[in-house]
This record gives structure tokens, C-alpha cells and sequence, in this order.
């Protein structure tokens, strides 16, 4: 059996999502559903991708981790049966601690992140945002390896507002969370420049 052509794929993945997939307990499959749609990974992240989401994880983890509980992708978390993501961190604060289940998270983290791809980034400033934003997600980051910047999101009145963009010489800071402070030259430090 052969590749399949990317007309192929990309129509597999405009399908409708309906139901539980059937399951191999030796395979481990990765995807999201997103306003109804199965989008499956179909490759690995990059190593910029990871740097800066390792990066980015011990950022919050050593300055928030007593506040609340950070994690990092793979985890599901499900907001309605057509909406289950995958971020890659996501911020719960104590309080809202109830949601975090042995299997997946089931309902909206308080701060979630987003690093783009090519072939995520649609997803990720339309589609998620908006999911992540009905759903009540209070702050919302989507950061950029290419221009190296982080874009800061902040629920008001039930709507994402930008509330900034951050670059090198920046620190991120929350007008929602006291303990965020991530200097931006560190969460870039191994991730080339933009050409």
C-alpha cells in the first residue's frame, strides 16, 4: 500500500470527525479536533519547536509552579466533543485544579500556548483561538519562531484581546497572573533568526 497523494490527505482532513476512532493499544495516535475536524500529526515538532517549549516550560514551571500546575504536550484537552486540542503548555491555576484528570484535561486551562508552524498556524490564530475563547481561556499565547515574538492574548468581557506582542529585549509579563515574567532572550536563545 503507497503514500497518500497530499490531495488525498488534505481531504481526509476537511472530513468531519464523528466519534471515538477505533484504537490500537500498540499505536499511540496524535491528533486534534478542531471545530469538528480531525487534524492528525503527521510528522514530529522541529527542534526549535521543542527548544522553545522546553524553554518555555522551565520559564513557567520555576517561576509559577507554585500557583498552579503547568504541563506540556501531548495532553488532550477536551472543551466539547468537537473541540479536543492539544497545546503545547497549558497553565491551571489551584483553584481550577478540578479539571485535570488522570486521562486528559477536561474543560478550559487558564493560560494555554501556542507555538506556530507552517502547518499549524491557521489553526492556531483562528481556529483554536476562537475555540479557546468561547470555551473561557483566560489568556491565550501564540508564539512565533520565525519572528521570534509572542503574541499575549487576554479574555475580556468574554472576548481575546491583544494585550501585547513581545520580542528579544522584552519581558512577558500577565496583568492576570503575578508570577509570569519570561524574558524573551532566553525563551529564543537557540532558535535562529528569520532570514
Amino acid at each position: 500500500m503507497g503514500k497518500k497523494k497530499p490531495a488525498e490527505r488534505a481531504k481526509e482532513q476537511m472530513e468531519t470527525y464523528e466519534g471515538e476512532p477505533q484504537r490500537n493499544p500498540f499505536v499511540e495516535e496524535r491528533y486534534e479536533i478542531i471545530e469538528g475536524v480531525r487534524y492528525d500529526f503527521l510528522t514530529a515538532p522541529v527542534v526549535s519547536h521543542q527548544r522553545i517549549l522546553a524553554a518555555m516550560f522551565r520559564a513557567m514551571d520555576r517561576i509559577c509552579s507554585d500557583d498552579g500546575i503547568i504541563l506540556f504536550a501531548p495532553i488532550d484537552v477536551y472543551l466539547d466533543e468537537n473541540n479536543q486540542f492539544q497545546p503545547d503548555l497549558i497553565y491551571v491555576t489551584r483553584e481550577n485544579a478540578s479539571i485535570l484528570t488522570e486521562q486528559r484535561i477536561e474543560g478550559a486551562p487558564d493560560l494555554v500556548a501556542e507555538i506556530m508552524s507552517p502547518s499549524t498556524s491557521k489553526n492556531d490564530k483562528i481556529r483554536k483561538k476562537r475555540q479557546y475563547e468561547r470555551h473561557g481561556v483566560k489568556e491565550y499565547w501564540i508564539a512565533d519562531p520565525t519572528h521570534r515574538t509572542v503574541d499575549q492574548f487576554v479574555s475580556s468581557g468574554g472576548k481575546f484581546e491583544l494585550h501585547d506582542t513581545y520580542g528579544l529585549g522584552d519581558t512577558l509579563t500577565s496583568p492576570l497572573f503575578g508570577c509570569v515574567e519570561i524574558d524573551m532572550n532566553e525563551l529564543f536563545a537557540n532558535v535562529a533568526p528569520a532570514d
